[in-house]
């Protein structure tokens, strides 16, 4: 029988290590989550214990069966009928993507982007708001992975909240390792996922709604075309006390015991980890040789940097797989092939795995010299 057991340190900018106590809560005996009271009420606690991360007391927070690709879809399916016009703020990989997630439901995608190097102008953005505005809604991502790039979200969607247009934030890669507001931010519609900072296994997406969503989700003069990404069959699961599919109680229960695990210290002190380790990527990064990828706003969860001249990324990250056992990212986009990344994110934003990728790192850099 083959057996899949990795052998190598996954420094990658998601999913992140998963840490002894989530993997065995996973292994955990569990009822039948269709039927049993007791796992529904465990459920609703899960979702309870993600306000400390969401900062919201008033939107609704759900957890759905699947990757964190399936909230980018059920949110843009569950806001977009045919002939909406939505704004997509764009400055990395995944800000663009979404213009592939509404587009098939029918949107008018308007598209405004910004360089990939340095956070979005608020300036500018609101010089294009003053001509155009007539928007549903508009998508931006909190934090772009493949450059490691860190938007300034809050003044963004409070500027955009003020035009009357709804907001979708794509947090994956940043929820739990920076600051997030959602109701002083004015977000309307705020997506995350399990695998990422909160360093749990793949397979959830992390949703939180507002009012003003759920009325724009309610008053649709079409249904929306899509059973497994309508948010509405999500919005009274409390009264019917039932979900609209089977949930994966194994993977609730990791994600239970991982949120458990990085509330076990203060978030401003998580915050904190975070940004330490950022800071060490970058001093350290620009000790080898290697350079940047951007010109400001590095994400405390992310850090993207190119190899000292003559080193071709993709021998770098072979070479560190294979002699050093670490595993890091490339990127994609216009980016793959050339820009490098190391995941410092929940359970990975450890001073000793960061200093150890490090180290074999430089040596990496110098078998390749």
């Amino acid at each position: 029988m083959l057996f899949y057991r990795p052998n190598y340190l996954m420094m990658t900018a998601g999913p992140t290590t998963v840490a002894g106590n989530t993997l065995h809560s996973r292994s955990k005996v569990f009822g039948n989550p269709d039927l049993d009271p007791d796992f529904l009420s465990y459920y609703k606690f899960v979702c309870h214990r993600l306000r400390n991360f969401i900062g919201s007391d008033q939107s609704k927070i759900l957890i759905m069966n699947g990757e964190g690709m399936l909230g980018l879809d059920a949110a843009c399916a569950s806001l977009t009928e045919k002939g909406d016009r939505v704004l997509v703020i764009s400055n990395g990989f995944f800000g663009e993507g979404f213009k592939g997630l509404i587009e098939p439901y029918g949107g008018e995608v308007t598209i405004f982007e910004s360089s990939w190097k340095k956070s979005i102008d608020l300036k500018k953005l609101e010089e294009f708001l003053e001509k155009d505005s007539n928007f549903k809604y508009a998508t931006l991502v909190h934090c772009d992975t493949p450059s490691g790039l860190l938007n300034d979200i809050g003044p963004i969607c409070q500027l955009l909240k003020s035009k009357g247009i709804l907001t979708v934030v794509d947090t994956v890669a940043a929820l739990g390792g920076v600051e997030f507001r959602m109701d002083d931010w004015k977000i309307d519609i705020a997506l995350s996922a399990s695998q990422k900072v909160f360093s749990a296994a793949p397979g959830l997406t992390i949703v939180a709604v507002s009012d003003d969503a759920w009325k724009a989700m309610e008053n649709r003069t079409t249904p929306i075309p899509s059973f497994y990404c309508n948010l509405l069959l999500w919005k009274d699961i409390e009264d019917k006390k039932s979900f609209p599919y089977t949930m994966p109680a194994s993977d609730i229960i990791g994600l239970g015991t991982a949120i458990d695990n990085l509330l076990s210290e203060t978030l401003f002190r998580a915050f904190d980890r975070h940004e330490e380790m950022r800071d060490l990527c970058i001093k350290k990064l620009k000790e080898f040789g290697c350079s940047l990828y951007l010109e400001d706003n590095f994400s405390p969860t992310v850090t993207a940097f190119l190899p000292p001249k003559g080193i071709d990324a993709e021998d770098l990250l072979v070479h560190l797989r294979a002699k050093y056992n670490i595993l890091l990212s490339g990127s994609y986009g216009p980016l793959a092939g050339k820009v490098i990344r190391i995941g410092h994110m929940g359970e990975n934003a450890r001073e000793d795995r960061v200093r150890f990728t490090l180290d074999c790192l430089e040596k990496a850099i110098i078998d390749l010299k």
